[in-house]
């Protein structure tokens, strides 16, 4: 065999270990996500415990909590998207208890509707701890002036409203208002694109096989044409 075919078949087969190696790896980490995601879901829908004094980002992150007090007159509305009812608000108010205030999302409203009154008794409050990110490169900046919010901010948005910098989004509020839909936390926005990657790794590896196929074909088709003596 020549030595061009040998370094040819050499390169490709080095290349294919390496696009398989990533689809592999791709699919590892696609069991590390789907644990993760697992287990973000079970801590979702634990039985809920009071609220901590000092709630902490990383540790109580999906923390589920059942507190009690009453809903400030004053909201903040969130910009958002729901795939069931198209646009509209993350309505967010403060929840004033005996030790304080926070925040709290109590779900979706049309854009079209009228910002619903605080309930006139006090409220029971089922949901999560919730340190949302919101923001990207497109997000604009929050206009609190004009009560138009495109992020959570939690700093921000307990600034605007006077409470603790903490927010807990609300499954379930009793007594409900039937204008306002709960937006609870889920998993669902988390990304989990590892078996996409996964399936391009290894499209990439057969169309490399093919292509390497079809190039040793045509070199070593050359090679013997080369060497075959001609009839003039």
């Amino acid at each position: 065999m020549p030595l061009r075919l040998i370094l040819t078949a050499t390169f490709s087969v080095a290349v294919l270990a390496v696009f398989i190696g990533l689809g592999v790896w791709q699919l590892d980490r696609l069991q590390w996500k789907q644990d993760v995601l697992a287990k973000i879901d079970r801590r979702i829908a634990a039985p809920p415990v009071v609220l901590p004094d000092q709630p902490d980002p990383q540790r109580d992150q999906y923390l589920p909590v059942k507190l009690a007090g009453r809903i400030g007159a004053e909201k903040l509305r969130v910009l958002v998207s729901s795939r069931d009812a198209g646009a509209g608000y993350r309505l967010i108010s403060p929840l004033v208890m005996v030790d304080g205030a926070v925040l709290v999302d109590r779900g979706f409203i049309p854009v079209a509707a009228p910002l619903p009154a605080a309930p006139p008794v006090d409220v029971t409050v089922l949901g999560n701890l919730h340190w949302p990110d919101d923001r990207n490169s497109a997000t604009p900046d929050n206009q609190p002036a004009d009560n138009m919010w495109f992020a959570r901010d939690i700093d921000q948005m307990a600034d605007a409203l006077g409470t603790r910098p903490v927010l807990i989004t609300a499954r379930q509020i009793t007594p409900s208002d039937p204008t306002i839909t709960p937006m609870p936390v889920t998993s669902a926005g988390i990304p989990n694109d590892h078996l996409e990657y996964a399936m391009t790794w290894f499209l990439l590896a057969a169309t490399w096989v093919v292509m390497t196929v079809f190039a040793l074909w045509r070199m070593k088709r050359r090679t013997r044409d080369t060497r075959t003596p001609r009839n003039d």
